[in-house]
Formats: C-alpha cells, structure tokens, sequence
C-alpha cells in the first residue's frame, strides 16, 4: 500500500504500519529536543538496541515506537477523541491502543514517567541523563515521590517499561548506522494482525 505525504487513511490493520512508515521518511529528520540526533535516528537506535538484546517483538516495537506521539498531527483528526494537546507519551499510546497490544503501548504511555521513577528509585540514574533530558525532567515534574514512585512500581509491564525506558536512554549516539523503518516493519505488522486477532 502507497501512503502519500497529503494522504490521511482510515486507519486500520493494513493501513496502520506503512502510514507510520510514511511519517518516519517524511518527518523522522525533525530535530530530537536539543540532542545530536534526529527523531527518526533516536527511534530506530532504540529499536536496534532491543534487538540486538534478543528482546520481543513487542519490546522492539515499543523502543520504535515510544516518541510517535510526538506526530500526533500527522494522524486523521478522528485517531483519537482526545485532539492533539495531549502530551506525546499519552497522544503516542492512545492512538496506537487499537492496533497493539498493552505491552507495547504501556512501554509509549509510562516511558515519561519512567525516568521520573527510575531518578527516584537509583540515584546513579540521573548522573546518566543527556542535558536535554535532564531539562525536560524538570518540565515533566522531577523524580517522583515516595508514593509516585510506589504506585508506579505495581504497573503491569514494569520490567519492560523500564527495559524501553533504558533503551531511549541510550538511543543517543551520532552518526550511529542503524536499519531503516522498512527493516521493522514486519515486526510491526505481526503485532498488528496478532492483536487484530485477539479481538475478533
């Protein structure tokens, strides 16, 4: 299927992956919030780290897909009820929840909060953080509190949110070579029709 830059689809099972391919070519060359890659080069650096780990097709998918929700406009205007002021963590999961399944789209929903919970829990933690993470920490609430943090600790999916969290972390490095969005896509596209399934 051929996504055009003007076209906004019914987004489906057949649809969903190769309109997400779209964006990454169109827009994944968007600066990344002050760091020394791009948008697109963060993503799929955080993909290939999952797996070259080995990791799941849901944790490969939740590292690639963990800042789409910074793309939110890009979605037809009925993706979500929500509109498009949502913060890019809660946008990214509300839109892809009909076509993933919760362990992908917790990893996008709580990978936010994860560094706020990982700078409350591991006080090595935040001594790892770029400078422009460290800036947005302090938009995004700071560490959490001691109740945040134990409320945050009993979420399903921990360990893998976490996991993702770590991997966008890291996803940093310039001029790092990685696959393309096609190399994924079937990755994705499994996941989709997977999940597609298990709701028929």
């Amino acid at each position: 299927m051929t996504i055009t830059a003007t076209s906004k689809p019914a987004l489906n099972a057949e649809t969903i992956v190769p309109f997400i391919g779209d964006i990454f070519k169109r827009r994944g060359a968007d600066s990344y919030l002050g760091e020394q890659v791009t948008m697109s080069e963060h993503m799929l650096q955080a993909a290939q780290l999952a797996e070259k780990l080995g990791a799941s097709d849901e944790a490969i998918a939740a590292a690639l897909l963990h800042d789409i929700g910074h793309y939110t406009s890009e979605f037809p205007a009925d993706a979500i009820a929500a509109g498009q002021d949502n913060f890019h963590e809660q946008a990214g999961a509300d839109l892809l929840a009909a076509f993933f399944p919760a362990a992908v789209t917790d990893c996008i929903r709580h990978h936010v909060a994860a560094k706020r919970y990982l700078c409350a829990v591991n006080p090595d933690y935040f001594n790892q953080l770029s400078e422009a993470s460290v800036q947005t920490l302090r938009l995004q609430g700071g560490p959490m509190s001691e109740d945040e943090a134990a409320a945050f600790a009993k979420l399903p999916n921990l360990d893998l949110i976490l996991q993702v969290r770590y991997w966008d972390d890291a996803a940093k490095m310039k001029n790092k070579k990685t696959p393309d969005f096609d190399y994924y896509a079937p990755v994705l596209q499994r996941l989709v029709e997977a999940h597609e399934a298990s709701r028929a």
